[in-house]
């Protein structure tokens, strides 16, 4: 009774070994044609890493009339609920000192010169005096209306828009290059702020991973079998210094406000870049 059952079992183990290198042998073959395939064929789709390069706001922006009547509350409930500060108790203290002295009642000094509350009061306010605020509205920029300067919009989120060859057609968009083999999509980014702005200017990017992406097809005139269009990924940046060259023309790039992105880009890639530029 041994016996049989005995064979039977390696019967089935044989079988069962039979069936494995079979599944083995049809899964190599499987992935080797998956990856010729792959090999032969590349995608319609174009790969880009894009840099959303904000200037931020220089001076902060003028109190609405709410916010100025807040202000004055808030100041006159502040003051009516705080402690006298030490410059205070100073001049309360010297001023009864003036008062006893008027009354015979103060000793005389001993000949050093004191330096008064009224006096420091004095040179604080000539300080006063001397300080001039910076113009919220500049006059190279503002008031000539010149987009491609920084000095513009001083208490705005500005943003990098450049202007480049889409086919025969001049097309204003997010600074932008092709990705290159071997590097990630935020070197990408960084690489094209560094090859446009010739190593000019200083930027910090908020992270690794794109806060968006989009997708458009090429003109018929462009377009190709294995060239359908390409696909964007989106990198935000901080300007923290620098400036484009004095040799670059100042009609292929501008510095925008978020009203203003409307006025350069095409509806449908408006409302891309949108999703991501809420914060402006």
């Amino acid at each position: 009774m041994a016996a049989p059952v005995r064979r039977s079992l390696l019967g089935v183990a044989r079988g069962c070994r039979r069936f494995e290198g079979f599944l083995a042998s049809s899964l190599r073959f499987r992935s080797l044609a998956v990856a010729a395939t792959s090999s032969t064929r590349e995608s319609p789709w174009r790969l880009l890493g894009a840099v959303c390069l904000q200037r931020p706001p220089l001076v902060s922006k003028p109190l609405t009339p709410l916010q100025e009547d807040m202000a004055a509350l808030l100041q006159q409930i502040e003051i009516e609920k705080s402690l006298y500060s030490d410059h205070e108790l100073r001049a309360l203290n010297e001023a009864q000192r003036l008062a006893r002295k008027k009354a015979d009642l103060y000793d005389e000094d001993d000949g050093q010169e004191i330096l008064m509350v009224q006096d420091l009061e004095d040179m604080w306010e000539q300080t006063f005096l001397q300080f001039k605020p910076g113009d919220r509205v500049t006059v190279e920029a503002d008031m000539k209306d010149d987009r491609a300067s920084l000095h513009r919009k001083l208490d705005r989120n500005l943003v990098l828009l450049v202007k480049e060859k889409l086919g025969d057609q001049d097309v204003w968009m997010l600074p932008q290059a092709e990705w290159q083999p071997g590097e990630t999509l935020r070197g990408t980014a960084e690489r094209t702020l560094t090859i446009l702005s010739e190593n000019n200017m200083e930027a910090k990017f908020l992270g690794n991973a794109p806060c968006g992406h989009c997708k458009f097809k090429f003109p018929q005139s462009v377009r190709k079998d294995y060239n359908l269009g390409a696909k964007i990924f989106f990198f935000k940046a901080l300007l923290l210094s620098g400036d484009f060259s004095q040799a670059r023309e100042k009609d292929h790039h501008v510095w925008v406000s978020k009203e203003e992105l409307g006025d350069y880009l095409k509806p449908k890639y408006l409302a891309q870049v949108r999703r991501f530029l809420l914060d402006l």
